[in-house]
């Protein structure tokens, strides 16, 4: 079995020291207008302390994909400085800095947008509350979104990152493309089954390729991150994404990141549930790609199991509330590793103000639901 202090050589040519990686969080800590901070430059390098990778939250490639105040954008050149004071932050513990980078598409409001209105594959709302009916983009501004993310990826490697994660994930853009309740398009980036709806996707690929052919001048990483289920009825099913992963396994992609709650997440479909969705999707990589496994850990233990079926594990609320913890892992110290309950760790971890908010909020509406 894989032990998560041994290294990892991608296709691309970056060798990771270890398996450990921060997964991408949202902490609100940017400036109204995306540029980095201090605050959010400390929280990365604390926490990259012994581990192989960093990823960082959500950068926005456009304006109109901002999906939320205090988030990072990555969308403009007078960026670049922040930007590469945060990822020599990162790379100064030793660790590989990855920015994500994404649209959030449907999943914003017009509030954020400074009252524009949100845009998507088709003029279809998001199931959720508050949710606000999107425009559905033309061809022209699908071409101009696609052409962002190439930029986008100019960014991150003139600012001295080592890759970039394509944020495919969590409802944001890239899957609403890809699925059938966002995605009810009639035109080349539309239809019925997978294969007419991953158009955009493989477009998007292609765009980012090519940005780092033309500028990288060292080897550079692409990943990307996908959510393999949605609740929506018409969703995206385990099926879809087993297809979809039959395509990235032949992409150029250096790993892919399955977006789970708990590592051990079983399928709501009935023909998937005889081993977990990890289980699933690992099998569907053919060892053909790296996967990155998520969800919950906490533990040496969680660590161990993820590492049966993915060649990385991301660890995500427990660095948040243990910043040293890959250290304490390597140095067999698990018995000072923070142990309790989110909910009640945010209450004694020094963290910035917009993050202390953001992250309380987020224990207290669900204690109180």
């Amino acid at each position: 079995m894989t032990s998560f202090n041994e290294p990892l050589k991608f296709k691309s040519g970056v060798t990771l020291r270890n398996r450990l990686m921060m997964s991408p969080m949202t902490t609100t800590q940017s400036f109204y207008n995306g540029s980095i901070t201090h605050d959010e430059i400390d929280y990365y390098t604390q926490r990259a302390t012994g581990l192989g990778a960093v990823i960082t939250g959500a950068a926005n490639v456009e304006d109109l994909g901002k999906g939320w105040h205090g988030e990072l954008s990555i969308a403009h050149d007078t960026m670049l400085p922040g930007l590469s004071a945060l990822a020599h932050g990162i790379q100064s513990q030793g660790a590989k800095a990855i920015v994500q980078i994404f649209h959030a598409g449907r999943m914003t409001h017009r509030a954020v947008l400074n009252g524009e209105q949100i845009v998507s594959a088709s003029a279809v709302a998001a199931l959720r509350d508050d949710a606000e009916t999107p425009r559905a983009m033309s061809i022209d501004e699908i071409h101009a979104t696609i052409s962002a993310f190439g930029e986008a990826t100019r960014r991150a490697i003139q600012a001295g990152f080592d890759g970039i994660e394509l944020h495919g994930a969590n409802t944001y853009l890239i899957q609403q493309f890809f699925s059938p309740h966002s995605n009810r398009r009639t035109d080349e980036y539309g239809g019925r089954t997978p294969q007419e709806r991953f158009r955009f996707i493989d477009e998007l690929l292609k765009a980012v390729f090519a940005a780092v052919d033309q500028y990288a001048d060292r080897p550079f990483i692409v990943g990307y991150r996908f959510s393999p289920e949605e609740f929506e009825e018409p969703g995206i099913r385990l099926e879809d994404t087993l297809w979809l992963l039959s395509q990235l396994r032949e992409s150029r992609l250096d790993y892919v990141h399955v977006s789970l709650n708990n590592y051990d997440r079983v399928s709501r479909d009935p023909q998937y549930q005889d081993k977990s969705i990890m289980t699933y999707v690992h099998e569907a990589l053919q060892g053909k790609l790296p996967l990155v496994g998520v969800g919950g850990v906490r533990t040496r233990d969680d660590v161990k199991t993820v590492l049966q079926t993915a060649e990385l594990v991301a660890v995500g609320q427990q660095l948040l509330y243990d910043p040293t913890w890959a250290v304490k892992l390597a140095k067999n110290a698990d018995n000072t590793m923070v142990t309790a309950p989110f909910e009640e760790a945010v209450e004694v971890t020094p963290l910035s103000r917009p993050l202390y908010e953001f992250a309380a909020s987020r224990y207290h509406s669900v204690i109180n639901s």
